[in-house]
């Protein structure tokens, strides 16, 4: 067994789970670490605005900011699932940027969905993509701002266009949000669930999962080409479920029991 920029990667063992409970706990970013050696930080349910308002610099039209209810605690995924956890569950890696503890791109959405439907199998837990108001949410960690800090210096959280020189980072080399997520801004931007769709809704919306069907997926966080404005925490992009970037990743979510 060896240990990787704060990981622990040994045998996967399936319907085994390391650490402690995953039942409901008060604390936002309590960490839980499954056979995988993936961290996983509790995201408790809640209220807030997505989207962002008309006076934020860098604003595009699909950002309507409107109320999203979470009506459902979850854990997510501390940093982007790495290259080392994703071939320990597939057995290849094609990703661009080689590295153990790099986050792992070149994955389209369907590789992704068939990483959580894997990892769900050996884990005998249900994995999956977070929907983007999830993300969204646990992004922000009850930020209001721009990014999740409360300036717009990015440097100290994120690897982007201004200091990445081109290329991605080991997880979790940066400071974390105040939920104990890292990279969520840079690094590599990262697959979500949702159809992508470009008009928010305009009321009030509980436990959104985005439309019934479309073309696209949506993607979120910047990656390291990004700038400043592609890097908010309500910017959004979106692409082709069978695309690959090499500045694509994801990072999953474990849902809890009722």
């Amino acid at each position: 067994m060896r240990q990787l920029a704060g990981f622990v990667f040994g045998t996967l063992i399936a319907g085994s789970f390391a650490s402690c409970t995953t039942g409901p706990v008060s604390d936002p970013g309590n960490l839980i670490a499954n056979t995988l050696g993936m961290r996983l930080a509790y995201i408790p349910a809640g209220r807030f605005d997505m989207g962002s308002p008309p006076e934020e610099k860098g604003r595009q039209p699909d950002e309507f900011q409107h109320a999203v209810l979470l009506t459902r605690p979850f854990r997510i995924s501390a940093t982007e699932v790495t290259q080392a956890q994703w071939q320990a569950v597939m057995g290849a890696n094609r990703s661009h940027f080689k590295g153990d503890d790099l986050p792992v791109e070149k994955v389209s959405w369907r590789d992704a969905v068939a990483f959580c439907e894997r990892l769900s199998e050996l884990e005998g837990r249900t994995y999956r993509l977070p929907t983007e108001a999830e993300w969204e949410y646990a992004c922000r960690a009850t930020t209001t701002t721009r990014f999740s800090t409360i300036t717009d210096e990015l440097g100290t959280i994120a690897w982007y266009a201004a200091n990445s020189d081109e290329h991605t980072h080991p997880v979790g080399s940066k400071r974390t949000n105040a939920w104990g997520l890292y990279d969520m801004h840079g690094n590599v931007s990262e697959w979500c669930s949702d159809y992508y769709e470009p008009q928010y809704p305009t009321v009030a919306v509980t436990d959104p999962t985005g439309p019934a069907e479309g073309k696209y997926h949506v993607i979120r966080g910047g990656s390291w080409g990004y700038f400043l404005r592609a890097c908010r925490n309500a910017a959004r992009s979106s692409a082709l479920p069978a695309y690959q970037f090499i500045q694509t990743g994801f990072r999953v979510v474990m849902e809890l029991p009722d």
